[in-house]
């Protein structure tokens, strides 16, 4: 009895340690989902429940292990990562700090990815590529960028920092920094060179079609009453 006791009082030791590290090694990622996510309610809830999170602890020792020369077991691992999470990143994919992945199912990373610092990704999104090209063939994000819900960034293309992707868009050109995408393609609408905001509701962006419309009715609207009189 005594040595089960002993037994089980070094796994209660060793697991909180494990999660003591966690807290310390990504305390950005942390400080991320409380900021971004009004469901976070407490510490233990995030270190615990979120997929987001462990997907990307699970991608941190994956990269590692890759950068040292070892090729299968950072790609298993990061397979093993999806069945539980439902999210899916290369381990050869470079990722910044403070990044946060809402809910997170469905989310894929491509191989030749690159992502900056505090960007928010929602669920659905791809970062994948086109075509069987070699090298580098998969987005590359800056920093404070927010992509929405079922958003698809694809090739090797360049989003600029403090953008923005609405949900479902389908973006395959350079987006320039301080910008807002929506649509299939994506359409660019500028933001006023203004940092975009984590809290703006990411399905309801203006549409830079719409804008025209509504500038081209009114002046319709106008040339009438000028006819009329």
């Amino acid at each position: 009895m005594r040595i089960f006791l002993t037994v089980l009082a070094a796994l209660a030791i060793a697991l909180v340690s494990f999660w003591a590290a966690i807290a310390v090694l990504f305390r950005k990622e942390i400080k991320a989902t409380f900021e971004r996510d009004p469901a976070a309610t407490s510490f233990l809830e995030v270190l615990l429940t979120y997929s987001g999170l462990h997907a990307i602890i699970s991608y941190r020792i994956a990269h590692a292990m890759r950068k040292t020369g070892i090729l299968f077991l950072p790609r298993w691992l990061s397979q093993v990562t999806k069945f539980f999470t439902g999210i899916e990143i290369h381990p050869g994919a470079e990722i910044g700090n403070g990044i946060f992945i809402d809910h997170g199912m469905g989310v894929v990373i491509g191989e030749t990815t690159v992502i900056g610092d505090n960007v928010t990704l929602y669920q659905g999104v791809t970062l994948g590529g086109t075509g069987k090209e070699k090298g580098k063939r998969h987005p590359t994000l800056g920093s404070n960028i927010v992509v929405g819900t079922g958003a698809k960034v694809l090739g090797n293309i360049t989003i600029g920092d403090n953008s923005y992707i609405g949900a479902n868009a389908v973006v395959i050109k350079d987006v320039p920094p301080n910008s807002t995408v929506v649509g299939v393609p994506g359409r660019i609408t500028r933001q006023d060179g203004k940092k975009i905001d984590f809290d703006l509701d990411h399905i309801h962006i203006v549409d830079p079609i719409m804008q025209n419309i509504d500038e081209l009715e009114k002046r319709i609207a106008e040339l009438e009453k000028r006819v009329g009189k």
